[in-house]
């Protein structure tokens, strides 16, 4: 998997990318991540990317030029399955989409900044728009980065327990069961004995009861979803 990133602050990606899995993945050249500065697709001399909005109003907005510019050069190097933008009214990222998005091969992300961007720019290149939640950030590039990781880490290979991804909370809907390691016993809290058991379908009911009691305390939305396909 190839991830163009375009971005006023490509210098922020230097610590999400330089550490654990996306760095393990990077070396194993199952993932390229490149980073492009817009600045350097501005033909403004001070390497302004951002102006006024027409009509008025408080913030600015990313210029159309140099984002078209950036975009169809990278085009013109390769074909791209998507070309996102980093959006708080975007579609909300989940497992889901994850795991689809991680069996593509090129993408772009467009680090959204200021007051957002030229809206031709939305109409005419950009393919998916996605938020990582129902807030606000200073700019697109945290999102980013959730995104290159959440694709990156079910790309097979990547991690070093290939099953390990099948039992992350989501991918069967439901939140990830507790779970507990060495020692048994620490100031009287004792591991759960089901576990110690060696019994793998009591176990497997017990985890199965565990991930739906949790969902329906913490994700309730999704716990009802998921009674209402039954």
């Amino acid at each position: 998997m190839r991830i163009d990133i375009i971005t006023v602050f490509p210098e922020m990606f230097e610590g999400p990318f330089s550490h654990s899995i996306v760095k393990r993945a990077i070396a194993k050249q199952l993932a390229e991540i490149h980073l492009h500065n817009l600045r350097d697709f501005t033909s403004d001399k001070h390497k302004k990317v951002d102006d006024y909005a027409f009509s008025g109003g408080a913030g600015m907005v990313m210029m159309i030029e140099p984002i078209a510019k950036a975009i169809d050069f990278l085009k013109s190097q390769r074909d791209y399955d998507e070309i996102i933008y980093t959006s708080p009214d975007g579609e909300l990222l989940d497992q889901p989409m994850a795991n689809s998005m991680s069996m593509l091969e090129n993408i772009i992300i467009l680090c959204g900044h200021y007051k957002g961007i030229d809206e031709r720019i939305r109409e005419h290149y950009i393919t998916k728009e996605i938020s990582i939640g129902n807030y606000v950030l200073t700019g697109g590039e945290l999102a980013a980065a959730v995104i290159a990781d959440s694709l990156i880490r079910l790309i097979p290979g990547v991690l070093g327990n290939e099953t390990s991804a099948l039992s992350d909370s989501y991918q069967n809907g439901l939140v990830s069961p507790p779970v507990y390691t060495r020692p048994r016993e620490f100031n009287g809290w004792m591991v759960p004995g089901i576990l110690l058991s060696g019994n793998d379908r009591l176990i497997a009911e017990w985890k199965h009861q565990q991930s739906l009691k949790r969902t329906q305390e913490r994700r309730p939305e999704r716990y009802n979803d998921l009674v209402d396909e039954d």
